[in-house]
């Protein structure tokens, strides 16, 4: 499950910042023109890279590393452009899944109870979650 993987990670790590666990993961962020493109995982032999796109503002950069971040956690093998091509896999599946780590990373549990006062939009919304993702979070404990 997803959320494991990520309460995993999260406290191997004691950080729920997904350019930290970036950089904990020996996974190299990189800020380039990527035009209309918002980032992109890609795996160059054994070195891993998260591409972001510069013009990105800080909250559409960090859930945009965190959403690259599950594709290098969970996809690590996969290629995207291959499967755009030749639809062996559900993009949509594999995206999906993308997103629900970003949101499970930056909307942890812990973070929930700390502000059980405010809503779940506006938590999301402050770290930077797309309003249409926040759904994704799961029912925490």
């Amino acid at each position: 499950m997803i959320k494991d993987v990520v309460e995993n990670l999260i406290k191997k790590y004691k950080t729920n910042c997904p350019f930290t666990l970036a950089k904990k993961l020996n996974i190299i962020v990189l800020y380039e023109d990527l035009g209309g493109t918002m980032g992109y995982f890609s795996k160059d032999f054994r070195f891993k890279f998260i591409h972001i796109n510069q013009s990105l503002d800080k909250r559409e950069s960090t859930f945009t590393c965190a959403h690259e971040l599950g594709h290098a956690v969970q996809h690590h093998d996969v290629s995207t452009p291959f499967l755009k091509r030749h639809t062996l896999f559900s993009i949509d599946k594999v995206e999906r899944e993308a997103n629900t780590f970003a949101v499970e990373l930056l909307l942890p549990d812990t973070l929930l109870q700390e502000h059980a006062d405010c809503s779940l939009f506006n938590i999301g919304k402050t770290v930077g979650i797309p309003g249409k993702l926040i759904k994704l979070k799961s029912q925490f404990k």
